[in-house]
């Protein structure tokens, strides 16, 4: 590890509300990644009549556990299909919550939505879905969306801007008119009219996302670009001939990314928040699906159950706090006037 990964390390330490949010954010991705283990409908493991059954990964049907059970798929929270199981001696372990993102709760003591109690942490929605379940299931999808198109726009962004600012000149010229023009583009309207023609799904909003958000970073990559090309180092590369790509990319990136890194995080917090936008519009994921945006919208229009729009504010508020502290203790790292322990 060189000196000067060191001492960014330190610095990021040093900010100890980004550190602990990392901590924290990091942890909740990891502990949303096995929801199909921590929200489900099914038993994680289950034994009847001395055979063991795993029922979170395999569908059993209840011909497959009961002699005379029928050939459809068993529904383990069927009374009778328990009492049956119960009486063989069976027994089974269920998950943190026993419900999955679109269960729906029956014998709720009040009509749906229902507010919080022992049985449904955070109440269910007002198609008696369990808050909680579909709070996991939400978390974990939008934090992967947002993963993929910032990964996937800021690759495609960088390469943009490096070409802008490496060659210059015409190439730069027509680049910058057409990123003028793309960018005025209602995206909006499209997606209205992308919704009427197809359903949109994860992958399809996905690619139309992509193809607006990869210019947040091509113009601070071009910069560093236009800066760089004209180094002596660069010049005395390409004059021993090293290609134009091997100096782009080993030589000039390096110091451009220096300054892509700090916006990483931000760009993360606002792909996060344009699914959770779509999907309180109606144009986002079907339905359905666990949506954070989809239990905001809930919360609206039914403002009879506060526990709704209090849960999804204070998830999404929550989530994009955590990654906006990130992101200062990132762009604090990075900042060469800051000494290790937060000193300048």
């Amino acid at each position: 590890m060189t000196p000067i990964t060191r001492r960014r390390l330190a610095n990021f330490r040093a900010n100890k509300r980004g550190y602990v949010s990392l901590v924290i954010f990091a942890f909740l991705f990891f502990f949303t990644l096995f929801a199909e283990f921590i929200a489900n409908d099914r038993p994680l493991v289950a034994r009847v009549d001395g055979r063991w059954y795993v029922p979170v990964l395999v569908d059993y049907a209840e011909s497959d556990i009961l002699e005379d059970g029928l050939p459809t798929t068993a529904d383990w929270h069927d009374r009778g299909f328990l009492e049956e199981v119960a009486a063989k001696g069976g027994w089974m372990v269920w998950p943190l919550v026993p419900y999955s993102y679109q269960t729906v709760v029956r014998d709720l003591e009040t009509p749906a939505p229902s507010p919080p109690s022992a049985r449904n942490w955070l109440g269910t929605d007002d198609q008696a879905r369990d808050v909680l379940a579909r709070v996991i299931y939400g978390f974990r999808i939008s934090v992967l969306f947002g993963f993929s198109l910032t990964i996937v726009s800021s690759v495609v962004g960088i390469a943009a801007g490096a070409v802008q600012g490496f060659y210059g000149g015409w190439v730069d010229l027509i680049f910058q008119r057409f990123i003028e023009i793309w960018s005025g583009m209602p995206q909006l309207y499209l997606l209205i009219i992308l919704a009427s023609i197809i359903e949109p799904s994860f992958w399809v909003l996905l690619i139309f996302l992509l193809l607006f958000s990869w210019m947040g970073l091509t113009g601070v990559v071009r910069a560093e670009f236009l800066r760089g090309r004209n180094f002596d180092y660069v010049r005395a590369a390409k004059a021993l001939g090293v290609s134009d790509p091997v100096v782009m990319f080993r030589h000039i990136l390096p110091n451009a990314m220096v300054a892509t890194l700090t916006f990483l995080p931000f760009i993360l917090s606002g792909s996060v928040t344009v699914l959770a936008s779509l999907d309180f519009l109606g144009f986002g994921l079907p339905p359905g699906s666990p949506s954070l945006g989809e239990l905001v919208n809930q919360g609206k229009n039914n403002l009879n159950a506060p526990w709704l729009a209090m849960t999804g504010f204070v998830v999404l508020g929550g989530m994009l706090t955590l990654l906006i502290f990130v992101g200062e203790a990132v762009r604090d790292a990075f900042d060469p006037r800051k000494l290790p322990g937060g000193g300048r």
